[in-house]
This record gives C-alpha cells, sequence and structure tokens, in this order.
C-alpha cells in the first residue's frame, strides 16, 4: 500500500512511501498476509518481504531533501589505529615518527564541570620501537642458544654411544678369545 508524504506535512511534499511491514518491539515482523492476531514462527526465503530488515528502505527523490538527512555532514570520530594505516593515511615514509600524526580527539569530563578539555589518543598497534627490536633479538639468541645447546649435547651422547659400543665389543672379544683358548 503506498502513502503520500503530503498527509505528514509539507517536508514531506512529493515524497510516497509504502508500507510493507515492520518489526515489533520484540523483533516479531509485521508483515501483510499473516492473518492471525497472535505471533507465529515464520520460514521464509529471501525472495520474501520482511527478510532483511537493514533491505527494506527505498530510495525515493521528492520534491525537497528531508532536513537532517544529508546536509549535516559528520567528520570520523576515531582514526587508524595501527601504524602502516597510520602512514599510507596522512602519507608518512617508514622514518616519520607516527605518534605525532595519530588522530587525537577531545574529552570533557563528565564528573567535574570546570574541569579542562584534554585529548585522548588510541594506542598505536604493530609499531616497530626499538623495545621491539631488542626484544626480537633476544628470543632470537634464546632460539640459537637452545639449538648450539642441543648440538653439544647430541656430540656428548654419541661420543658416549660410540664409547660404550667399543666397550661392548672389547667385551664380546675377550668373551670369544676367552673360549677359544677353553676349547
Amino acid at each position: 500500500q503506498e502513502v503520500p508524504g503530503n498527509c505528514l506535512g509539507d517536508e514531506w511534499k512529493g515524497h510516497i512511501f509504502r508500507i510493507t511491514g515492520g518489526n515489533k518491539k520484540q523483533g516479531f515482523l509485521m508483515k501483510q498476509g499473516v492473518l492471525l492476531s497472535y505471533r507465529v514462527r515464520l520460514l521464509l526465503a529471501d525472495s520474501h518481504s520482511c527478510y532483511h530488515t537493514h533491505h527494506t528502505e527505498r530510495k525515493r527523490k521528492g520534491e525537497n531533501d528531508i532536513p537532517g538527512m544529508k546536509d549535516n555532514v559528520l567528520p570520523n570520530r576515531l582514526g587508524p589505529k595501527r601504524a602502516t594505516k597510520i602512514r599510507s593515511f596522512f602519507n608518512l615514509g617508514k622514518e616519520d615518527d607516527v605518534w605525532k600524526d595519530v588522530v587525537r580527539r577531545g574529552v570533557k569530563s563528565a564528573k567535574k564541570e570546570d574541569a579542562k578539555p584534554y585529548t585522548k589518543a588510541p594506542k598505536i598497534q604493530r609499531l616497530v620501537t626499538p623495545l621491539r627490536l631488542q626484544r626480537r633479538r633476544h628470543l632470537h639468541s634464546l632460539k640459537h642458544r637452545r639449538i648450539e645447546h642441543q648440538k653439544e649435547q647430541k656430540a656428548e651422547f654419541e661420543a658416549l654411544l660410540s664409547k660404550r659400543v667399543a666397550e661392548k665389543k672389547a667385551k664380546v672379544a675377550a668373551i670369544k678369545a676367552a673360549h677359544k683358548t677353553a676349547a
């Protein structure tokens, strides 16, 4: 059912509204064709109406624009948080300081009305700092130390094994020699 917007006021003049359904406060659909006074569960496909609630809006061109719909443009409240995205947003190089160009937002204290306003900035993620490089070098050296220690232990174990095998061979040879002399 299509309704002209003139009956709602002069600012809606030229707009045509179509009542297709909607949602009640609890999330149940108000769909045309359901002739029951109580709530029912419907099995809907994507071709049915009321399937996607965010697809129910229809774009209409009227004689005049609706106030507050397109005339005021709000800036983004938050900027990028990741270091590489900040660099691409402000066209920075690798040697430039990212902390200087991070998007800060002004905050006024809600508890104290006479408090001085201050700014907040996000903690920059994936930022390569000297501490991070030091930590990476430390972990790398630990890994190499572990590998060297394992190599040393393996060499010691192989030496011990070869010594024991030689002792066993000598013992077997001594037993064989004893049997030969006895026979």
